[in-house]
């Protein structure tokens, strides 16, 4: 074969090898397009396809399109929960007095807006805050329904039931999984509830070591009211006193009547009927009604539980209307304060 046409067969050949490498090239770079648009389209779709969430309230029912990310908390019961839940609110009324009375292990940013009272909200304040959720408590602000639901959808909660059928316990359980469904955080407050489970059983058996002379127990939140000592003493049907039967603690004060708030308000002429029991209190440092009022007040001193050493102080902020959070502080402090006898 001649030299020219050997050459011209070689270059024919290079040609084309270089034309099948770059079909190759051009096929497997539009195959590497092809399958990022599809994972891009795919990501997208999860992050855009958050089912619709419909939980009922105090009201009726309500139905979130989208997961609330700004949520400002009215109650002080709703703040812990959020917090339980990893949830920082961007609203809260009264940080203030939330920081006397409530002890969690989770703490509110600082840049959390404090939004009024819990008594009475400051609305353009809320409004400014530009919520997604807002959850309060049902007989506090019901007569400005229309207005928070203006700002923002609003979950009313009630913390009272007027149901004698329904604790309070069960409805702070009940709520707590509506909140954690509403901010898709529902394993988070299962893993929260089965810790709480856990204390109440390991407290039990700690109470139980401690040997206190008798199980039964009233518990009392106290406070001045018109310069004379208030004392609450809380029912069967309360949170806090169910937490205290969690533990292996016997209630042993009832009114006679149901109480839909979870206690009587009395003074120290009703605790002679409870003296035997162990007294269980909660007060402010700044308002201790039992050594400044009552230190030398006749009945108060001549009561047994007084006599017997048979006082436990639970110290201000722990919280006896809270959440998961604020029982877990409670069971801490009886455990600490038997184990101190």
């Amino acid at each position: 074969m001649k030299t020219w046409l050997r050459l011209a067969i070689l270059v024919l050949f290079i040609s084309l090898l270089a034309a099948c490498g770059g079909n190759t090239d051009e096929q497997e770079s539009a195959e590497n397009t092809e399958e990022n648009t599809e994972g891009n389209t795919e990501q997208m779709e999860d992050t855009e396809s958050t089912e619709a969430v419909t939980v009922r309230d105090a009201f009726g029912e309500k139905t979130f399109e989208e997961t609330p990310l700004k949520v400002v908390a009215l109650e002080w019961t709703y703040v812990e929960d959020l917090l339980a839940l990893g949830v920082q609110p961007v609203g809260v009324a009264d940080i203030e007095g939330y920081n006397s009375w409530v002890d969690i292990d989770a703490e509110l940013d600082q840049d959390v807006v404090d939004v009024g009272t819990r008594q009475e909200p400051n609305l353009e304040m809320i409004a400014e805050l530009e919520p997604d959720l807002i959850i309060t408590a049902g007989f506090r602000h019901e007569a400005i329904q229309q207005e928070l639901e203006f700002i923002a959808p609003t979950l009313f909660f009630d913390p009272y039931p007027t149901d004698e059928t329904v604790s309070q316990y069960d409805e702070m359980e009940e709520t707590f999984r509506t909140i954690a469904k509403v901010v898709q955080k529902e394993d988070e407050a299962e893993s929260v509830l089965e810790e709480l489970d856990a204390k109440y059983e390991e407290a039990k058996e700690q109470i139980a070591a401690a040997d206190l002379k008798t199980n039964e127990f009233v518990l009392t939140q106290a406070f001045s009211a018109n310069q004379a000592p208030t004392l609450r003493l809380f029912t069967p049907n309360a949170m806090a006193t169910q937490i205290f039967e969690k533990v292996g603690l016997e209630n042993v004060y009832d009114s006679g009547q149901f109480e839909m708030y979870g206690y009587s308000e009395v003074n120290v002429e009703a605790l002679p009927a409870v003296e035997d029991a162990n007294f269980f209190y909660v007060v402010q440092d700044d308002d201790n009604v039992f050594e400044n009022q009552l230190q030398s007040n006749s009945v108060w001193q001549n009561l047994n539980f007084v006599q017997n050493d048979q006082l436990y102080p639970l110290g201000g902020d722990a919280w006896l209307f809270g959440g998961p959070l604020s029982a877990m502080t409670l069971v801490d402090r009886i455990v600490e304060v038997v184990e101190e006898e």
